[in-house]
């Protein structure tokens, strides 16, 4: 069954893949489907980050990656049982709910030990072992629980003790000879009708005497148990069938499997397969990070569906997605890129339309729901559309995406021109920040045949500072390449006032004599009225690529 549902954009997200996530979630929300989580596979560009503070929307969560954990497996439907509890009661439960394996927990829910039929097993052998000497631990509370026995006398039942069982059936002078040999043993005498045994248990101070069958203990003998300290319990089951079964009242902790140890929820499934194949019954229980317990994870787990699917926002492109995306159910992808897809094992919904923006896409889900966008949502939805399409001046933008930013500008009384202007001027700035961190801010792989490169991109009011770094980032590039064994790495930077780019290139020198453009320094071009990554720059770069390819 699934839990969990993650919208997710690409890696490295932008804004537009951010909002998408986040709008897209909160209509499923108002749709009453609360499976349904935004995340988001990098950390926020600072524009996103922008834009998310000043409308006071909680960003989606961060997933590094989605390889195979246990917590994704994992049954969180278990049984548990306090390590107090009686061998008879946890086995009896363990029975009941058709468990493989009893977690054992403290007070506190946190792991002590695990209960399986191996360990029971070996623990039963030596409960019935004739060779073994008869101390086992227990306390008069548990004894009562297991024998349904009711206290007529008693002293400290919730004290734990390692106790010696009698069965008082001999004569009395020989019963007197054996108490005699375990005189500073902890005893437990199991008698019938018998207040000659009786007497002589409590006149020695035995620790607890359980009359089996319902027998009546006489008033004097019952003053003389208080006098002596002695503990008085009457039970219904006959003296075979109690000796048997008080045996069974050693706490539950006392009988588990120590030795196994729990799993973590975020320990990947790699990690966890040969320590599922050396557990007794192939379970181990699943703790997180104060140790408590939370699921169980059996090695049959392992062959089910995980218990989350994705939904892709802003691209359909392997490369571009979350690490470990193969393993899970996509439901959906929404999206407005070429349509470069990878292959599904079931049949999905695939909304992919030439705009500008997914977030153009999100909205007008929201009406085709007959769903109204929240004032924070459509706020977002807004900053997404002029984000990726440079505030509706991109060669990418359409006439539905204006008619979106103007639909939503009219709900959310916001200036286009102007919040255009502040998302733009947020995202551009270069000051203080690496050559690394502002090639990755945006940075999306692309595949043509065996053929592999990236182009990252970025929006700014001016190039003169990152010509003036152009080494550093250059540098970057270069070594990004050598790192990923690319044939090229390009950084378009679009100038917002112009509407044009200049593009910086680390490329195999094979590449780069195809090149064209106007030259402004070595490795870096001026690409005229170039300012869409999709819709202008990957189509010329597709084409050389093919050349190389051939």
């Amino acid at each position: 069954m699934t839990n969990t549902v993650y919208i997710i954009g690409h890696r490295n997200p932008d804004t537009d893949s951010v909002v998408a996530a986040t709008a897209y979630a909160r209509l499923k929300h108002l749709l009453g489907k609360n499976e349904y989580v935004a995340a988001r596979a990098g950390h926020l560009a600072p524009q996103t980050e922008y834009i998310f503070k000043r409308f006071k929307v909680e960003p989606p969560l961060y997933i590094p990656d989605l390889l195979p954990k246990t917590a994704y497996y994992m049954n969180d439907k278990y049984v548990s049982v306090d390590q107090d509890v009686s061998l008879w009661k946890a086995v009896d439960k363990m029975v009941s709910t058709n468990a493989a394996v009893l977690p054992i927990v403290n007070v506190d829910g946190t792991y002590q030990g695990l209960l399986n039929y191996n360990a029971f097993a070996l623990n039963s052998y030596k409960l019935l072992n004739p060779k073994r000497g008869d101390i086992f631990l227990a306390s008069l509370h548990l004894i009562e629980k297991t024998l349904n026995a009711t206290p007529i006398v008693e002293f400290d039942p919730d004290d734990y003790f390692n106790c010696t069982i009698m069965i008082g059936d001999d004569d009395v002078g020989t019963f007197r000879e054996l108490l005699n040999e375990h005189k500073n043993e902890n005893i437990i005498v199991i008698t019938g009708d018998r207040e000659d045994l009786q007497r002589e248990c409590i006149e020695a101070g035995v620790r607890a005497i359980i009359i089996t069958r319902d027998y009546i203990v006489r008033k004097e003998l019952r003053e003389l148990a208080r006098q002596k300290h002695v503990s008085i319990l009457t039970g219904h089951d006959t003296t075979a069938t109690t000796a048997m079964l008080i045996e069974y009242s050693s706490p539950v902790i006392a009988m588990a499997d120590k030795a196994i140890k729990p799993v973590h929820a975020d320990d990947t499934v790699q990690k966890i397969r040969p320590l599922l194949a050396q557990s007794p019954s192939r379970c181990l229980p699943v703790v997180d990070d104060n140790y408590k317990v939370i699921g169980i994870i059996s090695e049959s787990d392992l062959l089910h569906e995980a218990n989350i699917q994705v939904v892709l926002v802003d691209h359909n492109e392997p490369q571009q997605a979350v690490e470990g995306i193969e393993h899970y159910v996509i439901q959906e992808i929404i999206d407005h890129h070429r349509i470069n897809t990878f292959a599904t094992r079931y049949p999905i919904m695939l909304i992919n339309k030439p705009v500008g923006s997914t977030s153009t896409i999100i909205a007008n889900m929201y009406r085709e729901n007959r769903v109204s966008i929240p004032k924070d949502i459509a706020a977002i939805l807004l900053c997404g559309i002029l984000s990726d399409t440079l505030i509706l001046q991109s060669a990418t933008t359409t006439e539905y995406d204006i008619y979106t930013a103007e639909y939503l500008s009219n709900l959310t009384d916001l200036d286009i021109k102007e919040l255009g202007n502040d998302i733009i001027r947020s995202g551009s700035h270069i000051g203080g920040r690496s050559a690394h961190d502002v090639i990755h801010q945006d940075m999306k792989d692309y595949t043509e045949g065996k053929i592999k490169y990236t182009v990252s991109q970025i929006e700014v009011d001016s190039t003169d500072e990152i010509m003036e770094r152009k080494k550093e980032f250059l540098d970057e590039l270069e070594q990004e390449r050598q790192n990923g064994s690319k044939l090229f790495n390009a950084l378009l930077v679009t100038d917002i006032t112009k509407l044009s780019s200049v593009m910086f290139i680390a490329s195999d020198e094979k590449f780069e004599q195809l090149l064209t453009f106007p030259e402004e320094a070595e490795h870096i071009y001026y690409m005229k009225d170039v300012v869409s990554r999709k819709k202008q720059l990957i189509p010329l770069l597709s084409e050389l690529v093919e050349q190389v390819a051939q």
